[in-house]
């Protein structure tokens, strides 16, 4: 079982910046790619990005591509999610998420488990 906490979110200006943060329980925090989803108002969960279980490889929705950035840091079971260059489209819930899937996946269903969520407003 692992439990999953984020925070970080508020009201940013577009062209802003924040970081969000997850924290894991349990010891087999390593053991799982660690991925970001958002929901906007009215709209499907959408993928953001995935760090694989060591932080080696990283995966990005194109959406976010160059201005989105996934960390990890095992020894604390912490993944950061560093959103440069906001826009309000940007706007949403974000939930990070725990996955044992064999690769670094983008589909929901592959997540075993899921934090509550923090939200992320981008102002224009």
């Amino acid at each position: 079982q692992v439990q999953l906490v984020e925070s970080g979110g508020g009201l940013v200006q577009a062209g802003g910046s924040l970081r969000l943060s997850c924290a894991a329980s349990g010891r087999t925090f390593s053991t799982y790619h660690m991925g970001w989803f958002r929901q906007a108002p009215g709209k499907e969960r959408e993928f953001v990005g995935v760090i694989s279980r060591k932080g080696a490889s990283t995966y990005y929705a194109d959406s976010v591509k160059g201005r989105f950035t996934i960390s990890r840091d095992n020894a604390k079971n912490l993944v950061y999610l560093q959103m440069n260059s906001l826009k309000p489209e940007d706007t949403a819930v974000y939930y990070c998420a725990a996955s044992s899937y064999g690769g670094l996946s983008e589909t929901a269903p592959n997540y075993d488990y899921w934090g509550q969520g923090t939200q992320v407003t981008v102002s224009s």
